[in-house]
């Protein structure tokens, strides 16, 4: 079998039918609105790994969060061997977000699923390198077995803020205002990542 000349995606870009098929995709899992951009306008930041640390209940208590997912250091080389990146949007209301129950799980687990759906997409197109980073935390189990083996290792993934990645700096960069709940009953947005070569 002969093997085809791979063609960087800089040089060529997501072709729109692509990003077509894949939005349809994404709008089942609730993510409403995918942004190709170029991965230099990611900011990766260690005060983001702080707030993970110190700001968060599920800090070294699962496989998708700090310390179990790259440094700030190790965030950025791995950047680094990327070029584009897609940016995934959803809106929800979640008067469940600040507590721990099924109905957070669910959406949690949708917007995974979704990321990784289109993860896979990419793959099978070409894209080998696909890789996506998710919003929120882990929800694919009610608990975590960490430190012992991930019961899901072929979709654990880090999320995007594990990743030391300065979500609204991000967003600033690419002109994306960020959608905030203020109060139990307000819109907010998921954020995940797809990083494509």
């Amino acid at each position: 079998m002969r093997e085809g000349k791979v063609i960087p995606l800089e040089k060529r870009g997501i072709p729109k039918r692509l990003l077509v098929s894949l939005s349809r995709d994404a709008r089942r899992y609730g993510l409403e609105l995918l942004v190709p951009f170029p991965v230099d306008q990611i900011v990766v930041a260690r005060w983001v790994h702080l707030k993970c640390r110190y700001g968060c209940r599920r800090y070294n208590t699962n496989w998708c969060c700090p310390p179990a997912t790259p440094g700030p250091d190790m965030a950025k080389q791995i950047l680094s061997e990327y070029s584009e990146a897609l940016l995934l949007v959803g809106t929800q209301d979640c008067p469940d977000f600040y507590l721990d129950n099924g109905r957070k799980r669910a959406r949690q687990v949708r917007c995974w699923k979704g990321t990784l759906s289109l993860e896979r997409s990419l793959f099978l197109e070409g894209y080998y390198k696909a890789f996506g980073l998710v919003g929120e935390n882990c929800a694919l189990c009610k608990e975590c077995a960490y430190p012992g083996d991930c019961r899901f290792p072929q979709e654990k993934r880090p999320s995007v803020e594990s990743f030391s990645i300065d979500l609204f700096g991000t967003l600033r960069n690419l002109g994306v205002r960020p959608r905030l709940a203020q109060g139990r009953k307000d819109l907010f947005n998921y954020y995940g990542l797809i990083l494509v070569e």
